[in-house]
């Protein structure tokens, strides 16, 4: 059942994100995120500038003046954005949570994706109102309906604890989704790091991006990476599901977190890179939309 509530935030999520598109993205992720391929379109006569190589040889033999062949970029899409809901994405000490990050960033890349006529789907799972659900799927489709019922689906999804978690997502991913698409996977990346080796996502996330087009959107906090100075508080570890007290006077418990938090980082930003899938880190603390259109146009310079 719809609320009210609930449908004048998906119009203000809407009208932000849709503002975010305008000014920016149409076409950065236009020229990013290339068709699959190319189609034929027309024969016309050689016009001075144009390449020799698309010469038409038997219109050119056949009309006696040269003839270029024209194509034209198969355009269509399918763009899937897998959206972290566990409890760890509830965090955020600036401006905003990282859960909140993921709904104003899955807005733009689906309005964006949409005005490009592209099919977008969504998986969203570890939210507390999925019940005995263990995930959430929207199948890739087109429209302004369409793209309404994503931003409800972010928006309604609230972080909760879940023993379904990264690894599971993108397990599930491969086995759903058997066409090749772009897959925005937006998560902390903060699950399965217990092996110091790499974590337990890496082997699907690999398997993954063989078949797909995979980038991650890592979703942080700048409280995640370095203590502030505040004396005795109690934390919460929402990997772990413990409470427990730290002195955060001590410089010795600081450089530890620091320490800690810093090779954390470096065991997702390798295991990444090992799997040849692109990395965005997107921060509580800034605007997102200068980070997106650098990947954007670093992608779209790549691509030439």
């Amino acid at each position: 059942m719809l609320t009210e509530e609930l449908m004048r935030e998906v119009r203000r999520l809407e009208i932000r994100a849709r503002r975010r598109v305008d000014d920016l993205f149409g076409g950065q992720y236009h020229s990013a995120f290339k068709g699959q391929g190319i189609e034929f379109a027309e024969v016309r006569e050689y016009q001075p500038g144009d390449e020799v190589r698309t010469i038409d040889w038997n219109v050119t033999a056949r009309t006696g003046l040269p003839h270029i062949k024209r194509f034209t970029e198969e355009r269509q899409l399918t763009v899937i954005m897998s959206v972290d809901c566990s409890l760890s994405t509830a965090f955020g000490s600036v401006n905003r949570s990282k859960h909140q990050l993921a709904c104003e960033v899955g807005a733009v890349l689906t309005l964006a994706a949409g005005r490009n006529n592209d099919r977008v789907g969504l998986q969203v799972y570890g939210s507390e109102h999925l019940g005995d659900m263990e995930s959430f799927h929207l199948r890739p489709s087109k429209g302004k309906k369409h793209a309404r019922r994503i931003l409800r689906e972010l928006i309604d999804a609230t972080p909760g604890q879940s023993h379904f978690n990264l690894s599971d997502a993108l397990v599930e991913l491969g086995r759903t989704h058997r066409r090749r698409a772009i897959l925005f996977v937006m998560s902390d990346f903060l699950s399965g790091l217990n092996n110091r080796d790499e974590p337990d996502w890496a082997k699907p996330l690999r398997m993954l991006n063989q078949k797909h087009e995979v980038v991650a959107i890592q979703l942080t906090d700048p409280l995640e990476f370095e203590l502030p100075k505040a004396g005795m508080i109690r934390m919460f570890d929402p990997i772990s599901g413990k409470r427990f007290s730290v002195d955060t006077s001590s410089r010795k418990v600081r450089a530890r977190f620091k320490k800690q938090a810093t090779f954390e980082q470096n065991l997702i930003t390798k295991t990444l890179k090992k799997a040849r899938v692109d990395r965005v880190e997107l921060s509580t603390s800034r605007s997102y939309v200068e980070d997106l259109v650098r990947y954007f146009h670093k992608r779209e310079m790549q691509k030439r």
